[in-house]
């Protein structure tokens, strides 16, 4: 006697949700991208339109974190505050801005869209890509003023700037695959959503936003030889290296270190994320 199984298997029917193999969940990724892209304009519009000020907030939330982490932690630094202390909290706050949204939001963008995802089929990983394409268009004008605030306290621009490019995109690649993991993540826990605002801050807190990690780590054998591999740090110390190379120069070997991080963070979440697209809208 035919089973349904194999009757459906005759007639080339699958199963209604079934995840497909990787590359061609991909390819379903690629094909939605002006969905994905549109997605994120409307929510920064959507996001800024009831604000008195507007799209303007974009660039105010930073300012004020920068304000009031400078202000704060210049007085308690006092004489042991790095070089050229104004553009380094702002190329620290401005960089790990962009960091925290992409995790904070990506955690949330399945069980914030559930109705949607219960409601149309679509690879889930498009709201995840928004999410992060959303970060990134607000972090442009952002990364536009910390140029110009560096330029304004002495950096001189050069052809090596031009190499922030390419930290943006192994930033926006590691920004994804976090985003990515901890999307699958906050589904399966919804807790953790109330425990990603405290990593966040711990991540904040160790990278070096504000102070120079290195005097904390001399001396101690262990942290010298892993604090290296700090992606965060990584990537403030490549783009202060750039923008302020006279002040705080950075070690070339930071970039392969940052691009082996983004690599495997993109891969894996990608990965750990698509194998659980069955199970989106379900739980």
């Amino acid at each position: 006697m035919t089973t349904s199984a194999e009757l459906a298997a005759q007639y080339g029917l699958s199963r209604v949700g079934a995840r497909p193999n990787l590359f061609a969940y991909l390819r379903e990724v690629w094909k939605r991208r002006d969905f994905t892209l549109s997605l994120a304009k409307y929510r920064i519009k959507s996001e800024n339109e009831r604000n008195r000020l507007g799209m303007a907030w974009v660039l105010l939330r930073p300012i004020l974190s920068a304000i009031m982490y400078g202000c704060i932690f210049g007085l308690i630094l006092g004489g042991s505050r790095p070089p050229n202390f104004v553009p380094y909290v702002v190329v620290g706050v401005f960089m790990l801005e962009f960091f925290n949204s992409s995790m904070t939001g990506g955690s949330k963008s399945i069980i914030k869209n559930t109705s949607l995802v219960q409601t149309l089929p679509f690879p889930r990983m498009v709201l995840v890509i928004a999410q992060v394409a959303q970060n990134l268009l607000n972090f442009i004008p952002t990364l536009l003023l910390m140029v110009i605030v560096a330029m304004i306290f002495g950096a001189r621009p050069s052809w090596s700037w031009f190499a922030m490019i390419g930290l943006i995109v192994l930033f926006t690649m590691f920004n994804m695959g976090v985003a990515l993991i901890f999307a699958r993540l906050t589904v399966h826990f919804h807790d953790l959503s109330q425990v990603t605002p405290f990593i966040s801050r711990m991540i904040f807190y160790t990278s070096g936003v504000f102070f120079d990690p290195q005097r904390i780590v001399a001396g101690h054998p262990v942290l010298e030889a892993i604090y290296p591999w700090h992606p965060l740090n990584e990537v403030l110390s490549i783009a202060r290296g750039i923008l302020l190379p006279a002040d705080h120069p950075y070690d070339p070997s930071m970039w392969w270190m940052l691009a082996i991080w983004s690599v495997v963070m993109l891969v894996v979440g990608t990965v750990y994320f698509w194998k659980a697209e069955e199970r989106y809208g379900r739980e």
